[in-house]
């Protein structure tokens, strides 16, 4: 089962609008503190249009305005300067450069191939000191059951030693029409014989899982990370809760339901999280609406509850932050972006905010 064709990825994501973007510029919060962005994609299609290595390291170099810019209120106005620490970053699967023939099982393999070639681009230090895409994770069809191995054992090949894992994405509710999500998957996807069979094959290599589903599927992760307790599993974007559809002026009683079960996967060692993925159009939180882009100021008061739930869950040693970039593009800037998780982790110690903001996702992904 494919997670989707790729002209089918994008619609239920916040369209980015690079002269709103701009009105808003910020000084970089501890700019010298090492970041490794743990999820961003790089893509080039007509409905999601492009984003590639020139405007991902156009993100990472953002952070205040110039002093011969426009001022903050100009949508021409363009933010400069240096951005904050990103030493390495990691590929997530976007559904990104598949093979356009061959057995349809590793047409994925084309996109860990590109996200390699890119990374090979970013070692020379020709475009600067991050490592970009320093780790890749892929997309394989678990419901091949066993016969993923073969997948699994290419994408390693292809990917040049920077190959970690995949992220087979389960996320699926009857109401996601609310939010634009036009793909509906099965029912107990994580629960099937076939997919855990698949499942099984990913620790033997020495690969790790990205988990997406929504909050109501939680209690599926939950039991896979029991049965296979030997697989290291990042869930990512906090885990989902939703703020649109039937759960609109629910947030509340979402947030406890969530809680719950957030505080229950927290007590699998091999489970990890992202701290991220809050701008995306499911979150119902409505900063993409204003005349301004928000502040750092506003988003980390947003998403303090979320950030802090976590942390205090799965500890600084199983969390990290990701920017999900350009996904959450559609509602904030990345340097703005970064200056709002480090301002939700201020009152961490040093030793803390190491590993939130590189060491749990360089130790994870095994970076180095």
């Amino acid at each position: 089962m494919q997670s989707a064709t790729p002209g089918a990825a994008a619609s239920v994501h916040l369209p980015v609008r690079q002269d709103w973007l701009d009105r808003r510029c910020e000084e970089i919060i501890e700019p010298d503190l090492p970041i490794v962005d743990p999820h961003h994609h790089l893509v080039d299609r007509p409905e999601t249009g492009r984003y590639l290595l020139p405007e991902l390291l156009a993100d990472i170099g953002s952070s205040r305005r110039s002093a011969a810019s426009p001022d903050a209120g100009s949508a021409s106005s363009a933010c400069a300067g240096g951005g904050h620490n990103i030493t390495a970053t990691v590929y997530l699967e976007w559904l990104s450069m598949y093979r356009a023939a061959g057995p349809v099982e590793l047409r994925p393999v084309g996109e860990v191939e590109f996200a390699n070639g890119v990374a090979a681009m970013a070692a020379s230090g020709t475009y600067g000191k991050t490592r970009v895409c320093a780790g890749i994770v892929g997309h394989a069809d678990l419901a091949l059951g066993a016969a993923v191995e073969k997948v699994l054992e290419a994408m390693i090949e292809a990917g040049g030693g920077r190959f970690r894992g995949i992220r087979f994405i389960t996320a699926s509710h009857p109401d996601q029409p609310a939010w634009g999500s036009p793909i509906i998957r099965p029912a107990g996807l994580l629960k099937d014989p076939r997919v855990r069979e698949g499942f099984a094959r990913l620790a033997p290599l020495g690969l790790s899982f990205d988990a997406w589903m929504y909050h109501t599927q939680l209690d599926e992760l939950l039991d896979l990370a029991r049965a296979f307790p030997a697989t290291p599993i990042v869930l990512d974007h906090v885990g989902g809760p939703i703020g649109l559809g039937p759960y609109a002026g629910k947030r509340d009683e979402v947030f406890a339901a969530w809680n719950g079960m957030i505080r229950e996967l927290a007590a699998c060692p091999n489970v990890h999280i992202k701290l991220g993925g809050l701008g995306m159009r499911m979150f119902g939180f409505a900063h993409h609406l204003g005349e301004l882009p928000p502040s750092s100021d506003e988003l980390a008061s947003a998403w303090r509850p979320y950030i802090e739930t976590c942390v205090a869950a799965f500890g600084p040693e199983q969390a990290m932050f990701e920017s999900n970039f350009p996904v959450d593009k559609g509602s904030c800037a990345y340097h703005v972006m970064w200056n709002a998780f480090k301002r939700t982790a201020a009152g961490c110690s040093p030793t803390e905010k190491a590993a939130l903001f590189a060491g749990t996702a360089s130790k994870f992904y095994r970076l180095g």
